[in-house]
């Protein structure tokens, strides 16, 4: 397990690097500053936040496995393993007894527990905790028809409000695999699967969702452990009350849609993402970006005076039942980063009320402003959105920030008694009264953790690259994976995992099982235009509309550029039109990871070979939610 930072500890003593040389934090000096001392010459020298990181290496999203290519089993195993260790990792002075304590109620050996707390606390990341490869990688001792029976009976068998002893399970399995003529697996073997389930799905599937409820949720209300900025962070999405207009013509495109982080403690703005688009996974994933990332150059690109001080790995995130929130990549994200996650209550609104009543501040703030549609008919009277719409989204996003970092975060706060930005420093430094936080880690690998937040795909690598959707896509990097045998079951082809962001598909990006590393792969035709999610599928409505029986990339890049010239030709008469155009724009300009691919590490593709037979057609994508 490689045990590279993927936190940037902020305390006294901690090692940092500045300017490629080592240096040691002698004092914080505020939310955005701190003095070094070099280790070789112990000058003292003044630096900012974002000028220090974790290690002289170049940051990279490689060194550990991509979450979509662990297995459940596997994941669920690290998850219980933290579960064990929680107690013990944040304690200030852990004891020897502390841990043989743990260890003894779980029955392990307290050199287990060191063993994990060492490798947990290496990284902060839960993929620290996944059973190592064993020397007979890529053997199992069960079939996939076994495995598949396993499963296939935990479900239909166990998981039901029946609640059928495990025993059960265990007869049900080992009666099937002999009707099948298959080898039946030991009892334990069932036993342990069973014991690795998730409590909570488990009480929800036998017991019904309230019993869950009431077993895992908070009490009504509450928010446990709430006592320091982000130990819980709220997500929630509303449509704004103003109409924008693009920013070629200045006509109206419609009302965006803001989603919105808020630390619960302070009351600061954690994080935000406005889009056309209806809220979805992407949307909430680039609002968890954003709360976890620093704020600085997105503060300097946009020339706003001010702090944004706020960053960090919530604890807990505190989101709505939505669906859109309910995705398995981002529930997992959000588990390897070591956030919780509390769901709302469904017909429960008060869970909500902090974001709620956030939101509700900053409509009121853009009632004020040209293009308001106000909150009803009523109040809006006879004025003229439409006609009074003025701002680009741009526009808006630099008013929006600004209100918070210059207005809100400055203000009183009722709930508070004193501004967010003043309560968001007591849970950092204290006072003689409240012991402080302390700065709380930064992510040193960003571009992993946009990646981790990406939708994905699994694919083949074909001779011809890799398609999807009937886009090619072809780097070198691809070579030595081509018909590359899965190393389970050598008759199949390897599947692999491929990232993309919906809004610009020109570029996907590859994760290199053996290296554990993420590589960019561009069109095959590297003279087509960047194009989103949304224009692809809109290319191969229309496809179909007219008829087309066999679609494929020069069909929808044809179709593409017809819809351009409709575009062009109608430019500034439809608001539709209006909303694509500013939909693209902003897509190709927002921010994605950025490294490029690092072709030193590959090696020649070990399974290449000639003459192999032609693979099935692929899949269809999965949602992006």
């Amino acid at each position: 397990m490689n045990s590279t930072k993927k936190l940037l500890e902020l305390q006294p003593g901690a090692n940092v690097w500045f300017r490629d040389r080592r240096h040691i934090i002698k004092h914080i000096i505020s939310l955005n500053e701190l003095l070094l001392v070099d280790a070789e010459t112990k000058a003292i020298i003044h630096a900012t936040l974002c000028d220090v990181k974790s290690s002289p290496e170049s940051e990279s999203s490689g060194n550990r496995p991509d979450l979509a290519q662990i297995t459940d089993a596997r994941w669920t195993e690290a998850l219980h393993r933290f579960e064990i260790i929680g107690p013990l990792i944040d304690k200030g002075k852990r004891s020897r007894q502390d841990v043989a304590d743990r260890a003894k109620l779980y029955r392990l050996h307290e050199n287990t527990l060191y063993d994990w707390l060492r490798r947990y606390e290496d990284t902060g990341l839960v993929t620290s905790l996944l059973p190592r490869e064993r020397s007979d990688k890529g053997k199992t001792k069960l079939t996939s028809e076994v495995e598949a029976i396993i499963q296939a009976v935990i479900e239909s068998e166990f998981l039901t409000k029946q609640r059928r002893s495990p025993a059960k399970a265990c007869t049900e399995v080992r009666a099937r695999c002999l009707k099948a003529n298959i080898c039946p697996p030991h009892d334990n073997t069932v036993r342990y699967r069973i014991k690795c389930l998730a409590g909570e799905h488990l009480v929800a599937k036998r017991m019904g969702r309230k019993a869950s409820s009431q077993k895992y949720a908070p009490l009504q209300g509450s928010f446990p452990g709430a006592d320091w900025p982000f130990a819980v962070v709220q997500i929630d999405h509303t449509p704004l009350d103003i109409i924008l207009v693009d920013d070629l013509h200045r006509l109206p495109v419609g009302r965006p849609w803001v989603t919105l982080a808020i630390d619960v403690f302070s009351r600061m703005v954690a994080g935000f993402y406005v889009s056309f688009d209806p809220p979805g996974a992407l949307s909430t994933g680039l609002c968890l970006a954003n709360a976890i990332l620093p704020k600085e150059k997105w503060l300097a690109k946009h020339d706003i005076k001010g702090e944004w001080p706020c960053w960090g790995i919530p604890s807990k995130l505190h989101m709505d039942n939505a669906r859109e929130f309910r995705g398995n990549m981002l529930q997992r994200a959000c588990h390897e980063y070591g956030m919780d996650i509390e769901w709302r209550p469904v017909a429960r609104p008060n869970f909500g009320g902090h974001i709620e009543r956030l939101l509700g501040s900053f409509s009121k703030e853009i009632h004020a402003l040209p293009g308001t549609t106000f909150s009803n008919a009523r109040e809006k009277g006879n004025y003229d959105s439409q006609a009074m719409a003025a701002m680009t989204l741009t526009e808006f996003e630099e008013w929006f920030v600004t209100l918070i970092v210059n207005v809100y975060h400055q203000r009183l706060h009722d709930g508070i008694k004193m501004p967010p930005i003043d309560k968001f420093r007591l849970g950092i430094f204290g006072d003689s009264l409240n012991p402080g936080r302390g700065l709380p880690a930064r992510i040193a690998d960003e571009n992993r953790l946009l990646l981790d937040l990406m939708p994905y795909e699994e694919r083949t690598v074909q001779n011809y690259g890799v398609a999807i959707d009937e886009v090619h896509y072809y780097h070198d990097v691809l070579r030595r994976w081509i018909d590359a045998p899965d190393p389970l079951s050598p008759k199949r082809k390897r599947k692999f995992t491929f990232r993309r962001d919906p809004r610009d598909i020109s570029t996907i990006w590859f994760y290199d099982p053996e290296l554990n590393a993420y590589y960019p792969i561009p069109y095959r035709n590297t003279s087509l235009p960047p194009i989103s999610i949304w224009e692809l599928r809109e290319a191969k409505r229309r496809l179909e509309t007219d008829g087309r029986k066999n679609i494929d990339e020069r069909s929808i890049f044809e179709a593409y550029d017809r819809m351009r010239e409709i575009e062009q030709q109608a430019q500034g008469k439809t608001v539709s039109v209006r909303r694509a155009a500013q939909r693209r724009k902003l897509g190709q300009h927002s921010a994605r990871p950025t490294e490029k691919p690092d072709l030193s590490q590959v090696a020649p593709n070990p399974f290449a070979a000639q003459g192999c037979p032609l693979i099935e057609p692929f899949e269809e994508m999965d949602d992006l939610a």
